[in-house]
């Protein structure tokens, strides 16, 4: 026996060696399996008669030309089970776990047929003790996988059959009952079912097509081909299909979606081309058209530079008509909108940067936009815009240079600010007596100024005059020159002070001198254009400390201590009147009024504004509290109390203007948080404490309001606001707890995860050391998933006796997930103050797994409209879908 398995072992070598050159194979049974009973052969000359095995003659050279063998590659084999021969009809039989690397070529199956005559390979799934078909061949080559229920390969053509295969291409999942290879990238097929769905033999949703042909990573080109659903044909078909395959952009056309409006009729909307410029931009061209004559052009573009930078720009304009041309309601506006977004790689350049965020356009696009969707841009008020490019230049000391155009714009007034551009540069701080080793000390050593330059270039303009000439003959233009100079230094040992002076110098290029005109009777304001410039100086000082307060009630108390920190502080501020740039003129005496001096600034209105002609003095109180408590936590095993903030900065603030005449007390501001619920719901408050009455008028006294028989402060103003998200999760409890804190305690640690773990499908945690446990009440008692998100405000007014609440209103957003794939959603909001409901949205989604199907719904208001949608998830498919919208009259 051990003879006949030595023999076995040697005939294997030597067959598999003529066969395949150098094959190499794997036999872990193949050594328990007898010889083939037909026949023994030994190892001798009938094997060289046979042509099985060619032995090499040492004196004799052959003259005669050996015959090629079939392949011309390494084969590499290894079955689990055995290989076995088959020398009358020259096949080599591979059995369980087989496999064949041929190449680039990748065979493997459950039993695998090498046919030397015919030279071609089989391939078979194997069944198991169930009788079920398993270990079906999976044919690999390069990146191209084809999972069969059988294979026929020939190895001379490299062309193959192929049963019931199953590959992925592009994304499609490919199912074909007869699959011809021409070559390694062409395969033609029949009958065959593509899709997108998980389960490409059960999907939800396919394409069927007679005969196809594909080209891996490239394209499927089909004849006649019909879109089947749940395995039920519809009418949706093509009497061809081109369906690309690529990774890579290509360009290509973008199908319109289609619709009705009240307003302009029928539509197409964003239809047009997408061009694949290269491989750092692109280029998308969509047009809207509407059958009263409207239409809409959009041009949009990415792109991108690895390592550097990358960004979007996007432009639209829209030209919108109401009604039809010689009705009485006929009207035409034109709209655009220009974004751009462009972000710099941290690492591109580490001293200078570059970055833009435009969003600027017509005052109504948001309002008037008839293909516009996005409900938080129609309730945005403000437009803005900021395009800035920064450099720094190294060195003692370092100046840091940015060129930045800004742009600001309010939809309701249809106002326009524009700086274009605005230069700034600063110089780092210097220190002139610090010593050039160790710390900084006394007054002297913490002396320290810098250098700051600010230039602009301003347009205040309106919606219709943007980018007119008179936008531009109105621009202000001005240059700032600052150097403030300051030190701070300590005061026994606990009192911080500080003291710094600021001298700034303007330069502006347009005054406003004004007179009186005794003909118009009226002030006129003349443009005197010339350099002109002013100087401003002024001083501070403060001083502070920090106060630790600590109240102790006892470690076995609940709560074990209370901390209170106390930040007080005193500031003095001093600048004298510039009244040297102020002039004046006359208004002569009038029947009923006297002659008047008007005492004006030729800088009002410039750049940065008139100097003060005020003296100005005044000393700034404020004081600011937190308490913190130390509580025991729950957890016997802790061994430190929980830290839990009870008030967090508690402020109160005020001023005293030395130099008023009257009223030289200002209100006292109160603000402060409030955390509740462990910090998860914070109250933000604050209000405006007034000492001084009020006459009959409603006009502030200088008397006290405790001494006019009223309290000490009264309320002028509050306002109190919080946010508070919870979900259903905050609700959850592990069903386990007890006996999972009996472990814990056991264990001698304690949980990470306050609200438990999640479990998988079958209710149990996985762990390799004991079986998972199963729970089927699980399957039955489906908790839905929700979230809530809210939001208050009130704001009360009392400073003229008003005594009423000049806004009140509560916000909500909230998900809830009906099953595993429906879920609805809500976005509204209460006016407490004019009893109604605020900008209102329902959505609906549900989940059809290749397929996605929502509906947006806005019952009334400005906005009142609803969408419908449905089409497949995957982009490449993306135009095959339904969508619908439906948008309120305008008109009524």
């Amino acid at each position: 026996m051990l003879l006949n398995k030595f023999y076995i072992s040697i005939i294997l070598c030597l067959l598999f060696s003529q066969l395949t050159k150098a094959q190499e194979f794997n036999t872990k049974k193949a050594l328990n399996i007898p010889a083939e009973p037909t026949q023994e052969t030994p190892v001798g000359d009938s094997l060289v008669q046979e042509g099985l095995l060619k032995v090499q003659d040492t004196i004799k050279a052959d003259t005669l030309k050996k015959q090629s063998t079939f392949l011309s590659d390494q084969v590499v084999s290894t079955a689990k089970d055995y290989i076995k021969f088959d020398r009358k009809n020259e096949r080599v039989y591979l059995y369980n776990e087989a496999k064949i690397v041929y190449g680039d070529l990748e065979i493997q199956a459950g039993l695998i047929i090498l046919d030397n005559k015919k030279n071609e390979v089989y391939a078979f799934g194997i069944k198991d003790t169930a009788n079920n078909y398993t270990q079906k061949p999976v044919f690999t080559q390069a990146n191209n996988t084809v999972e069969p229920d059988s294979i026929r390969f020939n190895f001379d053509t490299e062309k193959a059959l192929v049963y019931n295969s199953r590959t992925e291409q592009g994304g499609f999942k490919i199912k074909g009952a007869v699959t011809k290879r021409q070559n390694d990238s062409v395969y033609f097929m029949k009958n065959v079912k593509f899709t997108t769905a998980q389960d490409i033999d059960d999907p939800e949703y396919y394409f069927y097509a007679r005969k196809i042909k594909m080209v891996p990573d490239k394209k499927i080109v089909s004849g006649l081909v019909n879109m089947y659903i749940a395995d039920v044909p519809t009418p949706l078909g093509l009497p061809f299909g081109y369906f690309p395959l690529t990774d890579e952009r290509a360009s290509g056309f973008i199908i319109p979606s289609f619709g009705d409006n009240r307003n302009r009729g029928y539509f197409l909307q964003n239809g047009g081309y997408y061009f694949a410029i290269n491989d750092y931009v692109d280029l998308t061209v969509l047009g809207d058209y509407y059958t009263n004559g409207s239409y809409g052009l959009n041009f949009s573009s990415n792109y991108a530079y690895r390592y550097r930078f990358n960004g979007n720009v996007s432009f639209r304009y829209e030209k919108l008509l109401n009604s039809e041309p010689g009705f009485p309601d006929y009207s035409e506006q034109s709209i655009y909108n220009i974004r751009w977004s462009h972000r710099q790689a941290a690492k591109a350049n580490p001293n200078s940067s570059f970055s833009a965020s435009v969003n600027l356009g017509s005052s109504k696009y948001y309002k008037e936009t008839i293909n516009q969707n996005n409900s938080g841009n129609f309730l945005q008020n403000n437009l803005s815009s900021s395009v800035s490019y920064s450099k720094t230049f190294p060195g003692e000391p370092q100046v840091n240079l940015s060129i930045t155009a800004t742009h600001s714009q309010n939809t309701n007034t249809e106002e326009i600010n524009m700086t274009l551009p605005t230069v700034q540069a600063s110089m780092d701080r210097i220190y002139p007596f610090a010593p050039k080793n160790g710390t900084k000390k006394g007054i002297l050593q913490n002396i320290n100024f810098q250098y700051s330059f600010n230039g602009k270039n301003q347009f205040k303009t309106t919606d219709s005059l943007f980018f007119k000439p008179q936008m531009f003959r109105d621009a202000s233009t001005g240059m700032q020159h600052s150097i403030p100079i300051s030190t701070n230094f300590k005061v026994f040992k606990h009192f911080s002070v500080s003291a710094g002076t600021n001298y700034k110098e303007n330069w502006v290029f347009k005054t406003y001198p004004k007179r009186y005109d005794e003909q118009l009777q009226e002030v006129v304001t003349d443009t005197s254009r010339g350099f002109s410039t002013y100087r401003t100086y002024n001083f501070s000082t403060g001083i502070g400390t920090t106060i630790y307060g600590m109240f102790n009630f006892g470690k076995d108390k609940k709560i074990n201590a209370i901390r209170h920190v106390i930040r007080p502080s005193i500031s003095y501020s001093i600048a004298p009147k510039f009244d040297e740039f102020y002039d004046t003129y006359l208004i002569p005496a009038t029947s009923g009024m006297d002659e008047k001096i008007v005492e004006y600034s030729k800088f009002e209105g410039t750049l940065y504004g008139a100097p003060s002609n005020r003296y100005a003095s005044s000393i700034n109180f404020s004081v600011s509290n937190d308490f913190e408590a130390k509580i025991r936590a729950k957890d016997s095993l802790a061994t430190e109390p929980e830290k839990r903030s009870l008030l967090k900065n508690l402020q109160f603030s005020t001023s005293y203007n030395m130099a008023a005449d009257s009223l030289k007390l200002q209100p006292v501001t109160v603000r402060g948080t409030l955390p509740l619920f462990k910090e998860k719901l914070n109250v933000n408050f604050n209000g405006a404490l007034d000492p001084y009455a009020l006459n009959n008028k409603n006009q502030r006294i200088d008397k006290l309001n405790i001494n006019n028989g009223g309290s000490l402060f009264r309320l002028a103003r509050a306002n109190v606001s919080f946010g508070y998200s919870f979900s259903s999760k905050d609700f959850e409890r592990n069903k386990d707890d007890e006996d999972a804190q009996d472990e814990t305690h056991r264990n001698g640690g304690r949980k990470d995860d306050l609200f438990g773990v999640a479990t998988n499908t079958t209710g149990g945690v996985n762990n390799e050391e004991k079986e998972p446990k199963v729970d089927e009440t699980e399957w039955y008692n489906y908790k839905i998933p929700w979230d809530l998100r809210l939001s208050y405000t009130m704001t009360y007014n009392n400073d003229r006796r008003q005594n009423e609440i000049s806004s009140h209103s509560i916000m909500f957003s909230g998900n809830l997930q009906l099953s595993p794939r429906w879920s609805v959603g809500v976005s509204s909001g209460y006016d407490l103050k004019n009893n109604g409901f605020t900008y209102t949205q329902l959505r609906f989604q549900r989940d059809l797994e290749s397929w996605k199907m929502s509906f947006n719904w806005t019952p009334f208001g400005t906005r009142e409209s609803w969408y419908f949608y449905i089409g497949i998830k995957a982009s490449m498919l993306s135009d095959i879908k339904y969508d619908k919208n439906r948008e309120r009259d305008r008109t009524l």
